[in-house]
C-alpha cells in the first residue's frame, strides 16, 4: 500500500480546465471514495493517478516518490474501469492472469495467482466460462480480479457498479468493502452514487467544477457541509435551503414570509443568508404548512409540506400514518440544526459557540430545545 500526494494538480482541455489547482493527500491503506456530478472532474483526476491522462500543472507522488512522467504500468497502481473490458475470447481464468502474461510470469506462477484471487473472489467454479456466460456482478469480479492479480499498491475505481442494478450494487458494495479490507490497499473509487460513496468511504472528497468543494470523513461532510453546493447535492434527499435574513440583533433569523427563527446565541454575520437544514431534522411544532406530497419509502414516508410563501419543505414520517396530501401540518426548525450560507459565495458561515456546543449535545444523543418565535 502506499500513500498518494497531489500537490496544485491541474488538466486543461484546450480552455476548458477540467481540474483546477488540487491539493489532496491520502493516507495508505484508506478507501477514499471522490464524490461529484457528471463533468466535475472526478473521473479525470483519477486517469492521472493512473498515468492514462497527462498532469499539466502540479505534482503527483505515490509511496514519496514523483509519478508526473512515469508510465501506467511502473506507477504500482491497478485500475478497474465502468466496463469491464474482458476479452470475450478468453476464460475468465485467462481474463483475470493476462497482465501476468504480459509482465512475463511463468504458467505455474500465474496460475497460483489466479486461483488465489479467483478464491478471495469467489469466482474459483466459473474459471472456465467466457463472460458472456457471466452475470454483470461476476464480470465485476472478474474485472476486479484481473486488477488485484497484480498485487498492486493502489487500486483505482472508475464508477465500477454504475452498470449493475440496485440489488447488484448493495452486494458488490459489500464486496469491495470486504476486499478492502482484507488487502489493506490504498483504495480510490470515483463515483456519483451519493449511497455509494458514504458506505465505501473512509474519506470522503466532494468535487465541483474542477474544485474539491469539501473533504473529510463521510460523516463530518454530511453533518456540516461547507458550501450551498455540498449542502444541496448530499442527501437523499438533499438538504432543505430557504432564502432568510439575519436580523440586527444577530440571534434572530427572518424567513421571507415573515417566520422568525431565534438562534441559541448571535452570529456574526447580518443581513441575507441561505438557511438549511435535514428533513430528518425537521420536527413537529407551531409553524403552519400544507402538504403537497407523500412520498411512501417503504420504511418511512418522505411528507413535503409547504410554509407560506416558501418552497416545500421535506421530513419523514412515520410510514403507518403519513399526513394525507392537501393536510395542515406543524413543524418546527430546531435551531442546533439549522446550518447558514452565504447567498453569493456559497460558503458556510460560522455559528456562534453556544449553537455549536448544542449541536454537539444532540448529535451525542441529548434533547436539545428549540426556541421559535
Amino acid at each position: 500500500m502506499a500513500a498518494i500526494e497531489l500537490t496544485g494538480v491541474s488538466k486543461t482541455y484546450g480552455t476548458n480546465m477540467a481540474v483546477r489547482e488540487v491539493d489532496l493527500a491520502l493516507p495508505e491503506g484508506a478507501f477514499v471514495v471522490i464524490l461529484g456530478p457528471s463533468g466535475c472532474g472526478k473521473s479525470t483526476l483519477l486517469r492521472m493517478v493512473a498515468g492514462l491522462e497527462a498532469i499539466n500543472a502540479g505534482e503527483l507522488r505515490i509511496g514519496g516518490a514523483r509519478m508526473n512522467e512515469r508510465e501506467p504500468k511502473d506507477r504500482g497502481c491497478a485500475m478497474v474501469f465502468q466496463n469491464y473490458a474482458l476479452y470475450p475470447h478468453m476464460s475468465v481464468a485467462e481474463n483475470i492472469g493476462y497482465p501476468l502474461k504480459v509482465a512475463g510470469l511463468s504458467r505455474a506462477e500465474r496460475k497460483a495467482r489466479v486461483a488465489e484471487v479467483a478464491g478471495a473472489l469467489e469466482l474459483a467454479p466459473l474459471l472456465d466460462r467466457r463472460p458472456g456466460q457471466l452475470s454483470g456482478g461476476q464480470r465485476q469480479r472478474v474485472a476486479i480480479g484481473r486488477a488485484m492479480v497484480r498485487h498492486p499498491k493502489v487500486f483505482l475505481f472508475d464508477e465500477p457498479l454504475s452498470n449493475l442494478d440496485a440489488k447488484l450494487r448493495v452486494q458488490m458494495r459489500l464486496e469491495l468493502r470486504r476486499l478492502h479490507e482484507r488487502l489493506g490497499a490504498t483504495s480510490v473509487l470515483v463515483t456519483h452514487d451519493q449511497q455509494e460513496a458514504m458506505t465505501l468511504a473512509d474519506h470522503l472528497v466532494v468535487m465541483n467544477a474542477g474544485r474539491i468543494e469539501q473533504q473529510g470523513t463521510p460523516r463530518e461532510v454530511y453533518a456540516r457541509p461547507a458550501s450551498l453546493f455540498v449542502a444541496g447535492f448530499l442527501g437523499a434527499p438533499a438538504m432543505n435551503l430557504l432564502p432568510a435574513e439575519v436580523l440586527a440583533s444577530g440571534d434572530t433569523v427572518r424567513l421571507i414570509d415573515g417566520t422568525l427563527l431565534r438562534l441559541p446565541e448571535p452570529v456574526e454575520r447580518r443581513g441575507a443568508v441561505m438557511l438549511g437544514i435535514r428533513p430528518e431534522h425537521v420536527a413537529a411544532g407551531g409553524l403552519a404548512a400544507k402538504v403537497e406530497m407523500v412520498e411512501d419509502l417503504g420504511a418511512s414516508a418522505l411528507v413535503h409540506a409547504r410554509l407560506a410563501g416558501l418552497a416545500p419543505l421535506a421530513f419523514h414520517s412515520p410510514a403507518e400514518a403519513p399526513p394525507l396530501r392537501g393536510a395542515e401540518v406543524g413543524l418546527d426548525l430546531p435551531p442546533s440544526r439549522l446550518h447558514l450560507f452565504d447567498p453569493a459565495g456559497g460558503a458556510r458561515l460560522p455559528l456562534g459557540v453556544g449553537q455549536i456546543r448544542q449541536r454537539a449535545r444532540a448529535e451525542g444523543g441529548l434533547s436539545v430545545t428549540s426556541a421559535s418565535l
